[in-house]
């Protein structure tokens, strides 16, 4: 068994560490755009959807199938995981989301452990964050620079309302700024 087996289920086991790009206002057109280019930017390979692992072309109406698209992709380790994407639209806002499951991660990366939830999960798991966050916050730059948008948050299942509103320490955040996407990492 591999880390980048769809078919695995242990692969997405443990929740999952997530890109979460909010896009702003609900536009058919720009989602669409947006998958399109997270997928690109994190160099995803083999876009699935739904149980039977359909082939379909990552954007907007694949989410119709069963709301998440699964693929895989090469972390900064080097390992080759599988990852997926869902979309929400909450109150007129639409957000994207690039995950990768923690069972996966652990398979390519001893030091992920039991995170969130072993005493290896503080600060110290920072040591393997920290260079994860800012490759998803370099995807995250190059999806601006095709579809702009209004913030993007990085860490374990992250919550868009409750981390944007807590400015929480554990979520590394991309803010547009005068000069491009300013980039505060997660400290805790």
């Amino acid at each position: 068994m591999t880390a980048d087996d769809m078919s695995d289920a242990e692969n997405w086991t443990g929740g999952f560490y997530e890109l979460i790009l909010i896009l702003g206002a609900a536009d058919d057109a720009r989602l669409d755009r947006a998958v399109g280019a997270l997928w690109r930017a994190a160099d995803v390979r083999a876009c699935r959807a739904g149980a039977d692992l359909v082939e379909v072309i990552p954007g907007a109406d694949a989410f119709t199938v069963d709301g998440h698209l699964r693929g895989t992709l090469t972390v900064p380790t080097g390992g080759r995981v599988v990852c997926g994407s869902y979309t929400t639209r909450y109150e007129g806002t639409d957000s994207l989301s690039l995950y990768l499951p923690l069972g996966a991660l652990g398979r390519v990366d001893d030091r992920i452990g039991g995170y969130p939830f072993d005493q290896r999960s503080g600060v110290e798991s920072l040591v393997w964050r920290a260079p994860l966050d800012r490759w998803l916050a370099d995807i995250a730059v190059a999806v601006y620079d095709d579809v702009p948008f209004h913030l993007a948050l990085i860490g374990f299942e992250v919550d868009d309302e409750a981390d944007i509103t807590a400015g929480t320490a554990y979520a590394a955040r991309l803010i547009p700024g005068a000069d491009g996407m300013v980039y505060h990492e997660a400290t805790s």
